[in-house]
């Protein structure tokens, strides 16, 4: 079921009632238009808690970056309530391009990675995260479960990995000294972290 609100009095206030509620959380705003993603559910969440753990374990605790799970990331300086999205996590190196104005960083992260809900539009989300200079993105798609790796290569973000169950393939990132696939697990498929140094490990 789609619901599409015209009236700009009752946008406002469906808007200002998820604002006091807390419920906006995880909205965004494309372009000025308002989208109310699904809310997360427990599976999700621990996916995005274990892999911000284990990145920063490999790169904030070592002092390379600024880890985070899940910021307002846009193009624009001020006003950026009008255009934003929110990766799941996102990875800050030094010396990063973008900068982080507290409210929100403007231009893209080096890592992000979005993890897939049903009715969600992450995949959409693409050409934003290309336009802000997203250097890699990692899907995490659960349906079914798989991980895709995208780079940016001349200005577009490119797919050049894929981990599903069938094929474990190891997707080594360029961005950050780590690799991920997928593996079977006990309850549901887990994604399997390597450091670079061979002998650090984390699982997602």
């Amino acid at each position: 079921m789609e619901m599409i609100v015209l009236d700009p009095f009752e946008q406002g206030e469906l808007i200002e009632k998820r604002i006091d509620s807390g419920a906006d959380r995880f909205d965004e705003v494309w372009d000025g238009v308002y989208i109310v993603s699904p809310l997360p559910n427990d599976e999700h969440q621990d996916v995005v808690g274990l892999l911000t753990y284990a990145f920063i374990c490999a790169i904030q605790g070592p002092g390379l970056g600024l880890v985070r799970p899940g910021v307002n990331v846009s193009d624009l300086e001020e006003q950026w309530e009008h255009n934003y999205r929110g990766p799941d996590v996102v990875v800050f190196l030094k010396g990063t391009k973008s900068r982080n104005l507290g409210t929100h960083w403007m231009g893209g992260p080096d890592f992000a990675v979005e993890v897939v809900s049903r009715n969600d539009r992450s995949r959409e989300k693409f050409e934003f995260y290309a336009k802000v200079g997203t250097r890699e993105l990692l899907l995490v798609d659960r349906y079914p479960w798989g991980l895709e790796l995208y780079r940016l290569v001349d200005g577009v973000l490119v797919l050049v990995g894929t981990s599903t169950l069938d094929r474990p393939e190891f997707l080594s990132s360029q961005v950050l000294p780590l690799r991920f696939r997928l593996v079977a697990g006990d309850e549901r498929p887990s994604i399997e972290i390597t450091h670079a140094d061979g002998v650090q490990r984390w699982s997602a």
